[in-house]
This record gives C-alpha cells, structure tokens and sequence, in this order.
C-alpha cells in the first residue's frame, strides 16, 4: 500500500501510476532530499517532538542510503511515485518504526519546496564558476590582442576601427551581469520553506529558524502558503540562463561568421571543430552552431514553466510537478554549453592580419576624418556633409580616404593638411578612443584589470 493510501479503497490504475509518477526524473534530487530529512529530524529531536533515539536512528539510516544511492546500490521503484517517498520507504524498511515519525510536522509540499529550492542554489554556484571560468579566459585573449585592429560593426557594416580585446571585453561585460544576475536570484531563494506543511503550517512546537540555519538559508519564509506554491526563483533561475544563452548565442553568432571565408578573421582548433562526410574541404564551427541552437531550447524551458505557473491557484497543485524537468533541463544545457565554449575560444588562432585588412576597408576612418575637421574649427554637421563627398569620391575612384592627395582633400575642404594622413590611421584613430570604455590600449587593460578583479572577488 502507498504510504498515502490510507483513504482509498482500490489500488491505483497502473496507467495512473506512471503517469503520476516522477521518480524518472526527481531522483537527481536525492541528497537535497536526504539532507533536508536530516535537518527536519533533528530538529524534531530537538523540540521533543520525537525522540532522541529515533533522531539518532533516523540520521543514522539516512547516512547510509545516501552513501549507498552514491554507490549505485539502490534502485528507485514507481511505485513509490518520488524520491521523498522512495526515501521514506528504504528508511521504513531499513530502521523499522522510528522511520515512520520522520514526516511528523512535515508535508511533500513542504518537502519537494525545500528539495528544489536547494538544487537550484546548488546549481546556480555551479554554472557561476563555469562563467568565471570563461571569463579568465576572455581575459586572457583580450591581454593579447590590445592592438590588434579590426572593423567594429553596426547593421553588419563596417563602421569605426576597434580592438579585438575592445570586442572580447563587450562579451565579459555581458558575462559579468550574468554573474550578477545569478547571485541576484540566488540572494533571493534563499529563504526555508521547511515547516510550512501542506500549505497552513503545523500545530507541532516546530523551530523553523533551526532548520533554515541548519540548511545554510537566511531565515525561513514568512508565509506558509507561499512557501509551498512559490516558485518565483526557478523561473528568475530560468530567465538569468535565458539571457545568459542569449550572450552565448550571440558570440556563437560571430564566432561563426569570423571562421567563414568571408571574414577568417578566427580558425578554431581541430579539436573544437568538425568536417563534412561529402565536402573534404569543409571545417564547421558545430560547437557554436550547437550552442546557438540550444539556446532555443533554453528559452522553451522558461516559457513551459511560466506557462505552468500562470493560472494556478493557492497552494500546490500537481501541475507543479512539471517545474522540475524544465529547469533540469536548462541545467544540463547550461552546464553542457559553457565549459565547450570556453576551451573552443581558449584554443582558436586569431588572424590579426585578416582583420587589420578588412579594417582598412569600409571607410570606418569616417567619423575620424569628420572629428579632424571639426577640430579645426568646422561644426560637426558641415565636417559630416564633406566627408560624405570625400567617400562618394574615394568610392568613384576605387580610394580609400587615407590614399586620396592632398590636393584632392583640399579641393573639398582648404582645412586639410598634412597632419591629415596621421589622423587618419587606422592605429591612430583606433589609439585616440580613450574614452572611458573605449578601444584604446589603456582602457582596454583598466577593462580587463577591472573583470579579473571581479573574477578574484568571486573566488
């Protein structure tokens, strides 16, 4: 008989059984489960609710089906529907009577609550050193690549002269509110919802303060019915992996781009790339190609659980058995994409070459040739129009606007002198971009000083 069927008078329709059951899915949660269960004896002995031998007994045998589940010496049934109740009847079988008052002043609700809540900010210390992972990696090319020229872009066109560290830095920047993001939500979830019960608390003298304590929480949650039902932190869990997908998808976007013939401003290491079965010429980039995609999936696992969660009412309901299989899944993915993204982009050979030619390329001196005449005195907008002509010019003549004479520059503006051809170099324009947060070495080595020292904080 299940350790609920004390009400029904058949035994459940096999049918209904597997549906019903998570077992399949929810036994990852094993050691949060154990962990709590220790925690909630305890504090049961504690309290005097039970006793002191059946605490001793019930820590006691729960240390060990931990250490034997570790082992591969437990096999999971179905019909015990979960991992709390497959827990509980292993501990039942096991130390007899005193594994029968474990789940005194204490529900599945509140159970699989504290369970989940634990996974995820287990998970989220996981997946933020995987990202301070890659992002000493960023760091790392970034140092080497301060001078190193290329186009930067909008609307995929050229448009100003930028580092290759400058480019990289922009993906660290995104990566460290990643970090922020998580530990956010991490902050966030960790309140106890042990000792809400069902939904309306106990009427056993319960020290909730112990448990969260016990369980590393801040506090234990102020309302019982929420503390059930809640499960903001997992779809703030699953919104902070969406976005952090998003960036992942991006630079996969451009990780593509840069091995094609088109750009080659990148080649990926054999190791971190694939060939075709017809074409022998042929290197993909599949591992970015596969993170971009799996973004997509990241993203379904966010929109189920919200899907899930918009129309429920007060407190659990069965639906919220389907909070686990997205959020797992996002996990795996996650914890899957990170560290192959990381290696792919710690081993590639970068063609300076290729990109300070496609560099010189696009007129992306622009808006320096702009600036230089408004330094001397043209207003920006008049200093705009002129440098339009010199590229419709340049474009006529098949130029570039540092290979026009000066004779051609002043016949369009008598400002132009040979101070130009210094002003137009693309190191130079690139160099002068001191701004803060601009492409200039100096500002490039405060960005990246500032993220290792970010990384280091986290450490």
């Amino acid at each position: 008989m299940k350790l609920w069927g004390g009400r029904f008078q058949k035994e459940t329709d096999e049918l209904v059984n597997d549906f019903n059951a998570s077992i399949h899915f929810d036994q990852r949660l094993y050691k949060e489960d154990i962990t709590g269960s220790m925690a909630h004896a305890k504090m049961l002995g504690a309290c005097g609710i039970i006793s002191g031998e059946d605490t001793e007994a019930i820590v006691k045998g729960l240390e060990e089906i931990l250490a034997d589940i570790e082992a591969g010496k437990v096999e999971f049934s179905v019909d015990n529907e979960d991992i709390h109740m497959n827990v509980e009847s292993l501990l039942t079988a096991r130390i007899g009577q005193a594994g029968k008052r474990l789940h005194t002043a204490r529900s599945r609700n509140d159970q699989v609550a504290l369970d989940f809540r634990m996974y995820v900010r287990t998970q989220i210390g996981v997946i933020i050193d995987q990202l301070l992972t890659l992002e000493t990696v960023l760091c790392r090319q970034a140092a080497k690549y301060q001078t190193a020229v290329m186009p930067g872009y909008t609307h995929l066109q050229r448009a100003q002269p930028i580092s290759f560290a400058q480019h990289l830095m922009a993906y660290g920047a995104m990566f460290k509110r990643d970090v922020q993001r998580l530990e956010d939500c991490a902050a966030r979830l960790n309140e106890c919802p042990l000792g809400c019960g069902a939904l309306a608390g106990t009427t056993y003298p319960i020290d909730r303060f112990m448990t969260a304590q016990a369980l590393g929480f801040d506090g234990p949650m102020g309302n019982s019915l929420d503390g059930v039902s809640d499960r903001d932190y997992a779809l703030e869990f699953l919104s902070a992996l969406s976005i952090l997908m998003m960036h992942l998808s991006r630079f996969s976007e451009e990780v593509i781009l840069w091995c094609s013939w088109e750009f080659k401003f990148i080649e990926l290491d054999d190791a971190y790339a694939t060939g075709s079965s017809i074409m022998p010429q042929k290197k993909n980039p599949d591992v970015a190609e596969l993170v971009r995609g799996k973004t997509g999936r990241v993203y379904g696992d966010l929109m189920g659980l919200l899907t899930v969660m918009k129309g429920l009412p007060l407190a659990y309901n069965k639906d919220m058995q389907e909070d686990k299989e997205p959020v797992f899944d996002a996990v795996d993915t996650v914890e899957m994409c990170l560290p192959v993204f990381a290696a792919m982009l710690d081993t590639m050979t970068v063609r300076t070459d290729n990109m300070r030619a496609a560099a010189g390329k696009g007129f992306i001196n622009a808006t320096d040739c702009a600036d230089y005449l408004t330094k001397k005195g043209m207003p920006f907008r008049d200093a705009y129009t002129v440098t339009g002509h010199l590229v419709a010019l340049c474009t006529a003549q098949g130029k570039t606007l540092e290979e026009l004479s000066l004779p051609e520059l002043q016949s369009v503006s008598t400002l132009f002198d040979k101070d130009v051809y210094e002003a137009l170099k693309l190191e130079n324009c690139m160099a002068l971009r001191s701004s803060f947060g601009g492409p200039a070495v100096a500002e490039t080595t405060r960005q990246i000083e500032a993220l290792e020292a970010f990384i280091q904080s986290r450490k």
